[in-house]
């Protein structure tokens, strides 16, 4: 059964990493492993280099990979600008995915999420551009759309970094574009794990009946950053077009007819989530399969209505009037039965 992000089809990415040299910061992570894995799989590179901070993981992974020749570990820390220079050295493309990101842990340690979030973002940025790499991906979250956490808030100034970066490449072949997504199922964190954990206990904590999210898998999420690879111009930030879910439908998909008990919504939590805005839409792009927001600044090495132009020859549509989207009035929400399928496939 095809899930709904491949009923709408996938992009061509001919061989674009065929020969190239692969870096992902926070590569020891949920995305960071799965993209590795995909790219290997089905993009041969030249070589993958993988950049975090966490030892334990990157010992298990290079057992994991023990043998091929296309791998390479830095132990590294996005803060340390020396450090990614150095990783960077003769690197073609980089995906960004190293963040602190854990909602309620961020609002207690601010300044920790901005020396990672911002100050790491920036860093990313400048040895990229030292290093002259070609392309930079940033992956970002629907919580940096209309933030009201400091998690968002970090993020939202990350994507304004990258999406400005494009300024500062003067001649270099440099580009950096942003991809924004919501809630990956099943990752470390996510509220299915949580829930599983929770049956055990014969009842689902419920933060608010009303409450919905965006939805998309690890395999999708890493195949839509794979798409932008091939997409990208430099400056746009793409959004794939993703089902929502309900809680309470999520709640009856892992437990049906255990009790739940709602306790409130936690520090910096939204009902719903967003991932364009109304600001956001009136230049926003609408594709087929996903939305590509474009700069609302003057770039020096492309500018926005050159941006549009390309876009919209192909294929894009600018919106006749302002919208939201948001999970709570998306058109496609997953059904209890669905919910419970994509379930049965996390085990």
């Amino acid at each position: 059964k095809k899930t709904f992000f491949a009923k709408c089809g996938a992009m061509s990415n001919s061989k674009i990493f065929k020969n190239k040299t692969i870096l992902v910061t926070g590569g020891t992570g949920s995305f960071g492993q799965k993209f590795i894995e995909q790219i290997l799989k089905k993009y041969p590179p030249k070589k993958i280099i993988i950049y975090s901070r966490d030892e334990h993981k990157q010992f298990s992974m290079e057992k994991k990979y023990a043998g091929n020749d296309k791998m390479r570990f830095f132990i590294g820390d996005v803060r340390d600008l020396p450090r990614l220079k150095k990783a960077m050295e003769n690197v073609d493309f980089v995906v960004h995915s190293a963040a602190l990101k854990h909602v309620p842990t961020i609002e207690y340690n601010p300044f920790e999420a901005v020396k990672t979030n911002i100050m790491g973002a920036q860093n990313v940025i400048d040895a990229a551009i030292s290093a002259k790499v070609k392309k930079v991906i940033a992956l970002s979250t629907d919580k940096a759309a209309a933030p009201i956490n400091l998690y968002g808030a970090t993020k939202l100034a990350s994507d304004k970094l990258f999406i400005s970066a494009n300024n500062l490449v003067g001649k270099k072949d440099i580009k950096f574009s942003v991809v924004r997504y919501g809630n990956v199922m099943g990752s470390r964190g996510s509220v299915i794990p949580y829930f599983l954990e929770c049956r055990k206990t014969g009842s689902i904590p419920i933060t608010d009946k009303k409450m919905t999210r965006f939805n998309i898998t690890l395999d999708e999420g890493v195949q839509f950053v794979i798409n932008c690879f091939s997409m990208m111009l430099g400056g746009e930030l793409f959004v794939p077009k993703i089902p929502s879910f309900r809680i309470m439908d999520l709640a009856k998909a892992v437990a049906p007819g255990i009790k739940t008990k709602v306790v409130g919504i936690r520090p910096g939590e939204k009902i719903h989530e967003e991932m364009i805005t109304n600001s956001d839409s009136l230049h926003t792009l609408e594709f087929k399969k996903h939305f590509t927001i474009v700069p609302n600044t003057k770039f020096t090495s492309l500018r926005k209505d050159q941006l549009m132009k390309i876009l919209k020859s192909k294929g894009g549509k600018l919106r006749k009037k302002e919208f939201s989207y948001s999970s709570d009035s998306n058109t496609k929400f997953l059904s209890v039965s669905e919910l419970r399928d994509l379930i049965q496939k996390l085990k």
